[in-house]
């Protein structure tokens, strides 16, 4: 057996695996269970084996900046652009359970996936303002994106072994209301029933409201991760024995 994924590997129970390297128990959520075991579905195919996990994160990139072209395009076009945003979110769960299964999951993947989600989401925005989102709204969910991963990022880096919190603001929400906008502006180009409101609009609302209450679930959930522990030295070399009061800025 080797880190290539060459000969015999046991099998991988995806939620369990997934919990493990996010240090997240999500077997009592039924839709996450699903999506974990479809995307594992599709990754133990023998040609996904043999495709390298940064290639398929790499490959999610691409695919949602193309969504963001298609968008551009107008009329039915954004309803292609639909399908090409759920083919990136598929992808992006891909390059997970294709690392899991083929023993392939490393530090530095999950580097590489975190940027390419990130730079997918940044793509979502995108379509959004295409599709009549005002220009300052799509840089403040952008800025909503990357403060909410970025907290949750900078607490499991000073000893926060969990997620902190599985909030309505992730990414598979992100992913389906892009797919709810493309589709409707494809379907209803004239805006959405009833009000005649850009797609792009609604649906940044929609993402908008989803940050709020998500960051606040963030803040709560690291909150109660992190709160009375030690401090500890960012450099591994020193505790300095007093627990983590409120004010305290690492800098």
């Amino acid at each position: 057996m080797t880190g290539d994924g060459q000969g015999a590997r046991p099998p991988v129970d995806p939620v369990a695996g997934w919990s493990r390297l996010h240090g997240e128990d999500v077997s009592t959520s039924r839709v996450v269970v699903i999506w974990l075991r479809v995307v594992h579905g599709l990754a133990a195919g023998r040609f996904l084996g043999r495709v390298h996990p940064d290639v398929l994160s790499a490959a999610s990139v691409v695919v949602a900046a193309a969504a963001v072209a298609v968008v551009a395009a107008g009329g039915r076009w954004p309803l292609a652009a639909s399908a090409l945003v759920l083919a990136a979110g598929v992808l992006d769960g891909l390059d997970g359970a294709v690392a899991l299964r083929t023993g392939r999951a490393r530090p530095l993947g999950a580097v590489v996936d975190a940027v390419s989600d990130r730079l997918a989401d940044l793509c979502l925005v995108g379509i959004l303002v295409v599709l009549g989102a005002d220009s300052r709204l799509g840089v403040a969910l952008g800025a909503g994106v990357l403060l909410h991963e970025y907290a949750r990022a900078k607490a499991q880096s000073v000893g926060m072994g969990s997620a902190g919190s599985i909030t309505v603001a992730e990414r598979p929400t992100r992913i389906i209301v892009a797919v709810i906008a493309c589709a409707g502006a494809g379907l209803a180009p004239t805006g959405t029933p009833g009000t005649g409101w850009d797609w792009g609009v609604v649906c940044g609302v929609v993402w908008a409201a989803c940050a709020v209450v998500g960051g606040v679930q963030l803040v709560i959930g690291i909150r109660r991760e992190l709160a009375g522990r030690p401090w500890v030295d960012p450099t591994g070399s020193a505790t300095s024995g007093r627990t983590d009061l409120s004010g305290d800025d690492r800098g």
